[in-house]
Formats: structure tokens, sequence, C-alpha cells
């Protein structure tokens, strides 16, 4: 059965712990990234679950707090993760129930047991405890546009978006050492390219327009609009046709701010 889901201090997450003596092993083979240094003791490591095809399916995080293993998922996309992963289960000795704990995050001085954000210093850590509240007055986007970190659900689109396009070489994401994993043999195609051709960059942004716009140049389709701050903004581009002036509905797109 799929997991119950417990209500996060961060509302678009959810919590599912891990159990059984195959857990890490079997998270392992499934995702993107290296979960072997978990079994060390307290960590925390962002992956990826991928089609066999290669394309984004999630994106979470595996947390070890010493006490239980834990996906720290997205709202959006944890029943199917989990229905996803039950599939694969076959007799591996796993399972996955709701958590009683909960998640936060902030800047600066971090409570006890808090673990560093792995994509990037600049996201500051991540707290799991039954009482965790998310820290206010962060301006999350704007660091994200900034570092050019993708989001579920903007930037990354499942059954859609490719990993090592959207930075996860960069951010941590993804590790080429370990063993397989589901869509590893496109993501390795990928890594071994001279150049991508497509991928997330930061542009300068005049005006509005909601995420998932076209961008486009001239006649042709030439990339897709993600997050936007001020007048900085996520987007998917064709690097080698995004040139010069471009639109996405009615706001005006250029080259990085």
């Amino acid at each position: 059965m799929t997991a119950a889901l417990t209500p996060a201090a961060l509302p678009e997450r959810h919590l599912a712990e891990v159990t059984g003596t195959d857990a890490l092993n079997f998270l392992q083979d499934m995702v993107t990234n290296d979960l072997l240094p978990l079994s060390r003791g307290p960590g925390i490591v962002w992956t990826a679950l991928l089609t066999p095809q290669g394309k984004y399916l999630a994106d979470f995080f595996v947390v070890q707090t010493g006490a239980a293993l834990l996906l720290d998922l997205p709202a959006t996309v944890a029943e199917g993760v989990l229905k996803r992963l039950n599939m694969y289960r076959l007799r591996a000795d796993v399972a996955f129930a709701a958590s009683g704990l909960s998640v936060g995050r902030g800047l600066g001085d971090a409570p006890a047991g808090a673990l560093p954000d792995p994509r990037h210093p600049a996201l500051g850590w991540r707290h799991y405890a039954p009482d965790a509240t998310d820290a206010a007055g962060i301006d999350w986007d704007a660091i994200r546009v900034a570092h050019l970190i993708p989001e579920t659900g903007i930037e990354l689109v499942p059954d859609d978006s490719y990993i090592l396009e959207m930075g996860f070489d960069r951010l941590h994401g993804v590790d080429f050492r370990k063993g397989c994993y589901v869509g590893q043999e496109v993501t390795a195609r990928m890594k071994h390219k001279t150049e991508l051709r497509k991928g997330l960059a930061r542009v300068r942004i005049e005006g509005a327009a909601p995420p998932g716009t076209e961008i486009t140049a001239g006649d042709k389709v030439v990339g897709r609009l993600g997050t936007q701050s001020g007048d900085a903004a996520l987007a998917y581009l064709r690097f080698d046709q995004a040139k010069g002036e471009m639109q996405a509905g009615s706001a005006r797109i250029s080259g990085e701010p």
C-alpha cells in the first residue's frame, strides 16, 4: 500500500519514513545519487527518480536523521513517487510509512540537528523534528534564480526534463561513479556529449509572464520561462537559437542580467 503522507511545516513538502533491512540499498538502485554515505550516520542527499528513458520524474531529499531514514518529497509528486517505488519493491524488505516529523528550512544559525541543504550553500539548512518550523521572510525564489536552482513543477517538468540540462551535476544531484539506476544509460550518454544544446539559464526579463510561457525569437520557439524574481528569471533555452531580443508573452527577454 502507498504510505499515508504527513503534513509538514513546509506545506508543499511531505515526509515518508523508510524502513526494512533493504531500505538503503533498494533506494540506491533506484535514484541518481549515491546514498551509501548515509549508512555512516546522519546526513542528507538530494537525488532524482527517472523514467527508464532517462527523463525526470521527481526530485527529493533522502535523509538519515540517526533515528530514521526519510524521504522529503514535493507534495505534488509524493503519491506518485511512493507508488512507483512500491511497484519496484518486489521482494525487497522495504516499507514506506507516514513520518511523525515535519521539515523546516532557514538561513544563518541552525537549530540542533539541522543539515545543510546539499544543493547549494545559499539554500541554508533543513531541519527534521516534530516541531520544525519554516523561517519567515526569506525570498527563496530570488535565491533560486540567483544560483540557477530548478524547482519541481516549474523548471522541472515530469516526463519531459533531463536532469543534466537542469544542472543536477552542478548541484550535486547525480553521481557518475555509483552503480546502475533507472535511467542511468541515457544520463551517462548525455554526460559524455561534448556540449549540451539545451539547458537552464538565467535571463533578464522586462514585464512578467507565467512560468511555462513559451519564449520566442522571431517566429521560433527557443525555450520556456521559469521562475521570475524582479528583472531576472530562469529559463529553459535552446542555446544555439536563444539570441538577441526574445519574447515570453508580453514580456521581453534578453541575455543574463
